[in-house]
């Protein structure tokens, strides 16, 4: 009935296969712990709930929610919640598996889970938008806690989101659990460095790579797609260290300069507007030529499934840094190997939320906050060991950097199931 209901809402792009795909690819390197690796294929719990609220024109809309936790093995559920007109069960349980590697990656404490509700935000006005976050969070109230699965912003969700699902899982809980979520408010037991955590994650894994590389980042010539947090947390950065953004892709439009975008004017754009369309000495360029502009180093941060075998055929940059979940299909993966030109995959590339979320929740339960400055510096130190760990292994298998990543998180993984054993 589950596949049933997964086949009939599937679209392109096809996430759940493309996780699938992944977990094929890493079974030959994990020797005797491929035994388990039947557990990675199937999510530990699947909630689709309903999510009914009363319209500000007195009218009853019903929402479609899903909260999927893949795999608890080493902790907690940890991972996002997404509100999209586009979501769906397939893309949230692949979302969720990807959370799995990627808290593993980087060895948080942490199993992997995701969340989302199918509706496009900007059809609702914000006293609907809080009733659709306090309903869904209120029919998923028998799955999260602090201590069984811990909600984050992603797609369309932000700290504000996450102070009403805090307040409306205390209130049916009868007391103050601050670390039910991350990403909230600093004056809600929010994390300095939360928001510009993954972009810095980005940064951090670009530098990293581009040295071992010998790719100079203070001359090299960037190519974004996606402008929210993450894409533009790494356009400064990125800016900051001399590097040129030459090219901002957003939902509506894309912006080119060759001598360089201002980042300070577009991030102020964004801000101000919620678009960069008419950002100062920039051309206006076709959505899909984006992937032919020439640059050295390329981020998808905007959605998954962007990056097909044809456009890895055309890109010219030399190093791609996934800031989005799951935006490189198998078969682009082949053709950016074939072609030389390094990965460096979503599930070390943006685990940088997921640290400083990983950070927040320490935090929260000790009820002792570091400052931004050692916030920042731990979260370099961990993501650069993280991501040096797995060239280790890339070198050692001779096998590309999703490989490495995916091999050094299910043999952790695989490692903590087999210890455990079954129950009963």
């Amino acid at each position: 009935m589950l596949l049933s209901y997964v086949n009939a809402h599937k679209k392109s792009g096809n996430a759940w296969q493309t996780y699938l795909a992944q977990i094929d690819r890493v079974i030959p390197y994990l020797g005797e712990l491929a035994k388990w690796e039947q557990s990675l294929r199937h999510p530990k719990r699947i909630l689709i709930v309903d999510v009914p609220i009363e319209m500000d024109d007195g009218n009853v809309h019903h929402f479609e929610g899903f909260r999927v936790q893949h795999n608890l093995s080493r902790g907690p559920g940890k991972g996002g919640l997404r509100i999209h007109q586009d979501v769906t069960l397939e893309e949230v349980m692949a979302l969720a598996g990807w959370m799995t590697i990627k808290n593993a990656a980087v060895n948080l404490p942490y199993g992997g889970a995701k969340g989302g509700i199918r509706v496009d935000p900007s059809t609702l006005s914000m006293k609907e938008l809080e009733k659709v976050t306090r309903r869904y969070t209120s029919e998923i109230g028998l799955l999260i806690g602090p201590t069984k699965d811990i909600p984050a912003p992603d797609v369309n969700t932000n700290s504000q989101i996450m102070a009403w699902m805090m307040d409306t899982y205390s209130m049916n809980s009868g007391t103050t659990a601050t670390g039910v979520v991350t990403g909230k408010p600093v004056d809600l037991g929010g994390s300095l460095g939360r928001t510009k955590a993954t972009g810095r994650g980005v940064f951090m894994t670009g530098c990293e790579a581009a040295r071992r590389m010998n790719l100079n980042i203070s001359n090299a010539r960037v190519a974004i797609q996606g402008f929210g947090n993450v894409g533009s947390a790494a356009a400064e950065l990125f800016a900051a260290a001399g590097a040129k953004v030459v090219c901002i892709q957003d939902q509506f439009c894309t912006v080119f300069n060759h001598h360089g975008i201002d980042i300070t004017a577009a991030v102020k754009a964004h801000e101000e507007k919620g678009r960069i369309d008419d950002v100062a000495n920039t051309e206006r360029i076709n959505a899909e030529a984006f992937w032919d502009v020439d640059c050295d180093i390329l981020i998808p941060a905007a959605l998954e499934s962007q990056l097909t075998a044809a456009r890895a055929q055309r890109i010219k940059a030399k190093l791609v840094l996934e800031g989005a979940n799951g935006p490189t299909l198998p078969e682009a993966d082949d053709v950016l190997n074939d072609r030389g030109i390094n990965v460096v995959p979503d599930v070390i590339c943006n685990a940088g939320g997921v640290i400083v979320s990983y950070f927040e929740w320490v935090q929260d339960f000790s009820s002792f906050f570091w400052t931004e400055n050692e916030i920042n510096q731990r979260l370099d130190n961990i993501i650069v060991q993280a991501l040096q760990r797995i060239f280790e292994v890339a070198d050692k298998l001779k096998v590309s950097l999703r490989v490495a990543a995916f091999t050094v998180a299910c043999e952790r993984i695989l490692m903590a199931r087999q210890l455990r054993g079954l129950y009963p």
